[in-house]
């Protein structure tokens, strides 16, 4: 597969860092999506995003609130079509040790990052279904239908003694574990449907959530990215890997 081409795609959290470059990097690909639902909490104050669809007509901004699912169900009526590529990346992230986390911390990360997601890909389930039901490819794949969760190495359990003594941020690491868990369920119940699910690794990432000290360029990781999602296929279904396809231990 030379590249990613899949005809409609939405990306949650496409304000800032991963998510919004993930939104430049389709609008100038070989093969740009005929529609790129790029969504955030207010999209009246994503200035890039705003910039974007004035320069693309295949850009479409709506708002959309992880944690609210009125405006999630909002955002699926607006869509209003079948959905090739669903790339749930909206996250959060708190700085805490075993010392300070409380209730609340633990509560709201755990809905933003994996009951969020997960809520989306159910409400979202009709348009994948359509997308796949109306597609002539083969097998599964991205340009078909598909639902890809942006996770993290240090949900990796096996990893955790080799990560967890750098940060340990005990919210982050339990809520992004929680979201693999959500992408090998849905893996597993989505297959009889054709829609492939997989999580991906984008590495340590130069943005407001990775810090300055993080190797990656947000421009390579999502470029990295890409080109995995490209090449995605019913054998990758289910699986967690990393920005250069490289398959992480659970």
């Amino acid at each position: 597969m030379a590249g990613l081409k899949a005809e409609t795609v939405l990306i949650t959290g496409a304000n800032r860092g991963i998510g919004l470059e993930i939104v430049k990097q389709l609008v100038s690909s070989e093969s740009p999506p005929a529609r790129i639902f790029a969504t955030c909490r207010q999209p009246s104050a994503a200035q890039e995003l705003q910039e974007l669809r004035s320069k693309h007509s295949n850009v479409e901004l709506i708002q959309l609130d992880v944690l609210d699912l009125a405006s999630i169900e909002a955002a699926v009526n607006s869509v209003g079509t079948s959905l090739n590529l669903l790339i749930n990346n909206a996250a959060i992230l708190h700085f805490e040790s075993l010392e300070n986390v409380t209730m609340e911390t633990m509560t709201k990360v755990f809905q933003t990052n994996v009951i969020g997601p997960l809520m989306i890909s159910k409400m979202f389930l009709s348009h994948l279904k359509e997308a796949a039901q109306q597609s002539h490819l083969e097998g599964m794949n991205c340009n078909k239908a598909a639902i890809i969760n942006i996770s993290s190495i240090v949900a990796s359990i096996e990893k955790c003694p080799e990560s967890f003594i750098q940060q340990p941020f005990y919210s982050y690491y339990i809520s992004k574990a929680g979201l693999n868990m959500a992408s090998r369920c849905l893996s597993e119940d989505l297959r009889q449907h054709q829609i492939l699910c997989a999580a991906i690794h984008p590495g340590w990432v130069r943005t407001d959530m990775g810090g300055l000290n993080a190797p990656l360029t947000v421009t390579d990781s999502v470029s990295s990215m890409m080109k995995v999602l490209a090449n995605l296929s019913q054998n990758d279904t289910g699986k967690y890997l990393d920005w250069e396809g490289k398959v992480i231990t659970w």
